[in-house]
Order: structure tokens, then sequence, then C-alpha cells
């Protein structure tokens, strides 16, 4: 198992493969007579934009904060 950036000269795959994998981290895994490819997800990855269009930004996470602080220290 290893990890690898795919770009076009590396690996010869057909288009509709190698356009959708390149510059994208993918996993080498061996089974056998069989290696699979497949990209790796990182969690933080999949995250990015959970909370687009929801009312909860940056200015309400700061206000939370700061309610956690006063309910800590009694500020």
């Amino acid at each position: 198992m290893g990890v690898a950036i795919l770009q076009a000269e590396t690996l010869n795959l057909p288009e509709r493969f190698a356009v959708k994998l390149r510059g994208k981290k993918v996993e080498l895994i061996e089974d056998g007579d069989t290696i699979t490819i497949k990209p790796v997800q990182f969690a933080i990855d999949e995250a990015y934009g959970m909370f687009e269009g929801s009312s909860f930004g940056t200015e309400e996470f700061l206000k939370q904060k700061r309610m956690d602080k006063e309910l800590e220290y009694g500020n």
C-alpha cells in the first residue's frame, strides 16, 4: 500500500480516469494480482463547505466562544 500523486506523465490511464485523478493523492492497494487505485479522502477536505448557506459563520462562532468563556470564568 502506498500514496502517490498521479500526473499524466507517470501513469497511462484511460482519459476518463486520468482526468478524474490528476493531481490527487491516491492509495494503491495490492491484493494478489489486483491493484486498486483509490483516492485518499481527508476529513478536513470532506468537511469543507458543510456550513455553507447556514447562519453559523465566523461571527456566530466567536459569539459562542465568548459565551463559553463567560460561563467558564464568570466574566
